[in-house]
């Protein structure tokens, strides 16, 4: 058995049908710089950093556009002491040029021209882990995968991973670089957590069929599920937030604030409070009882925010708090899902017939 350390960061994990192993817990740099108006500064991000990487962590999530660089920038400088033992993942897809259509995209162009820049900015001559950020609707997808293998031959990318994306899209593109020998996807990466929950419906089964480990990102629903919203914060619909430049503002436009999100919230609480510990704890603990979630990427703007949360690590429910849990969030899986599992389509197939997997 693997020995762990007190925060369990160094209880690693496979990710996806690979041999790379990363903590069960992501560090998220989305708040690293203050450019979008809620982040921190970078004596904070700094101790977010050396607080994770302190108690083992290794896996570290950033983007092209996150701040508008800054977090890239940042992470560049915070990690070079420690580059080799750090797994860095970055993604590609968001528009760098306003008024340029091709600096955004997963088309190849877009694709090796991000690259490049957040290799310059992490100060690194290698990604470990590559995403597509978010589906475009137009790239083929043998342009997209064969892009993808070229920098992993090129030993500018080690893993390839893709997120915000139909699951008909990624099973489609995983068995396309099967049968072509390209490089596969190893890691998905989704919006997981109790107010969301419509990845259990095909993204989360088909990445645990066809070897991608699964990366929720917002497991705190942005901080609804920490209880610090009320109802009093719903001023305003999701189109309107969109313009604003606060975090609240955000987590409207992200449809995580509503009257079904708060009441979740509330339940997470008294669970919380019933197990001694705080919601965010409760909230993290209940998307990684999933074996197919390896890292939910935690987003921290305070070094005890980032501590508060690791202790997601040591959580415990008994039955009845799961329950709660799972009534207050549940969603219909919807066709074909509910339809196979009643009774009278279990025995068309099956009869009386009693057959185990």
């Amino acid at each position: 058995m693997t020995r762990c350390g007190v925060s369990a960061l160094d209880c690693y994990r496979v990710l996806g049908r690979s041999g790379l192993r990363v903590s069960p817990l992501a560090l998220g740099s989305m708040t690293f710089g203050t450019e979008w108006g809620w982040g921190s500064d970078k004596l904070e991000a700094r101790r977010i950093f050396d607080t994770y990487v302190g108690r083992g962590g290794n896996f570290i999530d950033t983007a092209n556009q996150y701040t508008n660089g800054t977090a890239e920038e940042w992470l560049g400088e915070f990690a070079a002491a420690d580059r080799e033992s750090l797994v860095l993942a970055t993604k590609y897809s968001a528009l760098r040029r306003l008024t340029d259509p091709n600096s955004g995209g997963n088309h190849r162009k877009s694709m090796i021209a991000s690259v490049e820049a957040s290799l310059r900015r992490l100060r690194t001559d290698y990604l470990d882990l590559l995403y597509l950020h978010l589906w475009d609707g137009l790239t083929p997808v043998e342009e997209i995968l064969r892009a993808m293998d070229d920098l992993v031959r090129a030993g500018k990318v080690l893993y390839l991973g893709i997120s915000d994306t139909p699951a008909w899209q990624v099973s489609r593109m995983q068995a396309i670089a099967e049968l072509r020998g390209w490089s596969p996807l190893i890691a998905l990466q989704i919006e997981y957590n109790l107010i969301e929950r419509t990845g259990e419906r095909d993204l989360i089964p088909m990445a645990r069929q066809m070897g991608l480990g699964v990366i929720p990102w917002s497991p705190l629903a942005g901080g609804v599920l920490t209880n610090k919203y009320h109802r009093a914060d719903l001023t305003c619909d999701s189109v309107a937030a969109a313009a604003g430049d606060s975090r609240k503002h955000l987590v409207i436009a992200n449809e995580s604030l509503t009257e079904r999100g708060l009441a979740i919230a509330t339940v997470v609480a008294e669970v919380a409070e019933k197990v001694g510990r705080t919601p965010a704890q409760v909230a993290l603990a209940w998307t990684m009882r999933d074996p197919s979630v390896i890292a939910p990427i935690v987003g921290a703007r305070t070094a005890r925010q980032l501590a508060d949360n690791l202790g997601a690590l040591e959580v415990e429910f008994d039955e009845e708090h799961l329950q709660r849990l799972e009534r207050v969030s549940a969603v219909e899986l919807g066709f074909p899902h509910d339809f196979l599992s009643r009774p009278a389509a279990h025995r068309t197939v099956f009869g009386d017939l009693q057959v185990q997997a």
